[in-house]
């Protein structure tokens, strides 16, 4: 192959060294012609996703190896969101996505790699490891870990984490829920794969299949099946055909893939973190993408399929039902709304690959006839409040929550909001408004599955909304709106709220406002002050993070933008 990369640390004479340390690691002379294909694995103990990701990872070498490469598997970091929610934990989310793109770009680099097979599954692993690829630019597929079953109760009726939190208000409210509360927390999550909703990290593996850098089936096939280690088998060898090929990422990662995978995305009503994380693979991969283009797909994109926490079905009801093929087969064919001649890693054009998908079912699937919206699941609202946009998931909205108007109540921090409404000092009718909470502000731009939680468990969901520049779980429903832009930490409209503003809320219009008439002329209050470690990497993170309209990447910043 003349395109192989790693000549440059196997060929020549003055790379005799560089060939020593090899053969240390088992690397024999008929190897030093083979293509060298690194394996990200983000296998971790502590992560429910991951924990089998050992297991894939093999599969994945053994198939490299029959297909005549030679895999090197290293792991990276991977945090759990449902461990780290409602504590200072959280703060290291969304970094951490940072840290993964940097480091996998840092091991193949370091060592010129021909391919590279990304083995993520939950939600900063799925999106660091795309920004990885992105940058890199060599060949690439993903194989993610799958999602989790959906557990059962008592009375085999499904539930999933969702449950557990937004019991937790139920049972602060009456003691007889406690035990209700425990047998949640028993079979809520009844073993390996992401949590089995439509949250982020489902989102974010359903947004690689129909980006093209995950093969068919990556999205939906559950953890536990077989056909999700014949996947990762398809993946090992499918990467020497595009090693073989030299198709790269980049070529993959085009305008109209991202367009697709917005597309399918916004027809499911995915999480609002795919906004975020969108826009930061976009930018790695040099192509410039915009909240306002996203509102112009989900204007034109009608909601076809709602998962948990937005319905009772589960990511295996979506596989049982085709799959993310299947979506995209009734959004090409029922209404134009894909660009069929995209290439993706499984060597097919998007129509190629969807033409032998089955017909959707009509239940958890719907066909485009008979759609639960006519536009798309996630909304972009600007205003003055958000000049630069803010997000929210209206597909898990109650119609009747679409448009509100209330004072203002204000929190400069998750933990003041979650203690009012579990202690029901929150009135009925307000829109609640935790701030301070950004990429810069918080730092680390937290997601608040907890607030969201309770909202909704203790009722105030149905006629109270919720507004932060932070972020909200892909399992948040509710009038909750997110990553508003610019942040309080930047000086932005949210720094300038008092309590008793009166907040107008138009998601159909897509609306933001605040509607007291001296809002406009009064001064941002100051941060609160937010103790860190000692020479964090938060401390850095805090200083150098974008804002949420520009996916909250890792640049330099010359200072607050307004």
């Amino acid at each position: 192959m003349n395109n192989k990369r790693s000549r440059n640390i196997t060929e020549g004479i003055e790379r005799a060294p560089h060939r020593s340390l090899l053969r240390a690691v088992g690397v024999t002379d008929d190897d030093f012609d083979r293509p060298f294909i690194a394996v990200a694995n983000s296998y971790s103990e502590i992560v429910p996703g991951h924990i089998h990701l050992d297991k894939l990872g093999q599969a994945v070498k053994q198939a490299i190896v029959e297909a005549g490469g030679v895999p090197f598997e290293f792991n990276t970091i991977a945090l759990c969101d449902g461990i780290a929610m409602g504590h200072g934990g959280m703060k290291y989310s969304l970094p951490s996505r940072e840290l993964i793109a940097d480091s996998v770009e840092t091991m193949v680099e370091g060592h010129q790699f021909d391919g590279l097979v990304c083995i993520p599954n939950c939600d900063k692993i799925v999106p660091g490891m795309l920004i990885a690829a992105a940058r890199l630019d060599i060949p690439t597929v993903f194989v993610s870990g799958g999602p989790m079953l959906a557990g059962q109760t008592e009375e085999e009726e499904p539930v999933d984490l969702i449950d557990v939190f937004e019991g937790v208000a139920e049972a602060e409210d009456q003691e007889a829920a406690l035990e209700q509360l425990y047998q949640l927390e028993c079979r809520a999550c009844p073993g390996e794969g992401s949590c089995s909703g439509m949250f982020t990290a489902n989102s974010m593996n359903c947004f690689t299949e129909s980006l093209g850098l995950g093969l068919p089936g990556n999205g939906t096939i559950p953890a536990v099946s077989e056909e999700r280690y014949k996947l990762a088998r398809r993946a090992g060898e499918q990467i020497l055909n595009l090693v073989e090929k030299g198709i790269t990422a980049r070529q993959l990662l085009s305008e109209a893939a991202f367009d697709n995978a917005f597309t399918v995305g916004l027809s499911m009503g995915c999480s609002t973190n795919m906004l975020l994380h969108g826009l930061a693979i976009a930018a790695a991969a040099g192509v410039d993408y915009s909240l306002e283009k996203i509102n112009r797909i989900s204007d034109r994109t009608p909601t076809i399929c709602k998962v948990s926490p937005s319905s009772r079905y589960h990511m295996e009801d979506v596989d049982e039902a085709g799959g993310i093929s299947a979506v995209m087969r009734e959004l090409s064919d029922g209404g134009g709304l894909l660009k069929t001649t995209v290439p993706t890693a499984g060597g097919k054009l998007v129509g190629e690959l969807i033409v032998t998908a089955p017909a959707v079912d009509g239940q958890v699937i719907r066909t485009l006839s008979n759609a639960y919206s006519s536009e798309g699941g996630l909304k972009v609202l600007f205003g003055n409040l958000a000049p630069r946009g803010a997000a929210v998931k209206a597909s898990a909205v109650d119609d009747e929550m679409l448009v509100h108007r209330g004072p203002a109540r204000i929190f400069e921090g998750e933990e003041a909001a979650n203690r009012a409404i579990l202690n029901h000092e929150i009135e009925p009718g307000s829109v609640i408004v935790i701030r301070f909470e950004g990429p810069c502000g918080g730092p680390g731009m937290r997601e608040m599955l907890a607030p969201t939680a309770n909202l909704m468990g203790s009722g105030l969901g149905a006629n109270t909304a919720l507004l932060t520049d932070g972020r909200f779980s892909g399992g948040s429903r509710g009038p909750c709106i997110a990553h508003i832009c610019p942040e309080a930490a930047h000086g932005g409209p949210i720094a300038r709220l008092r309590d008793g503003d009166i907040i107008s809320i138009n998601i159909p219009e897509k609306r933001l406002e605040v509607e007291t008439p001296e809002f406009e002329n009064r001064q941002p209050v100051a941060p609160p002050e937010r103790e860190l470690l000692a020479g964090s990497y938060l401390r850095r993170y805090r200083k150098m993070a974008a804002g949420a309209d520009r996916g909250a990447v890792v640049e330099v910043c010359d200072g607050p933008e307004v």
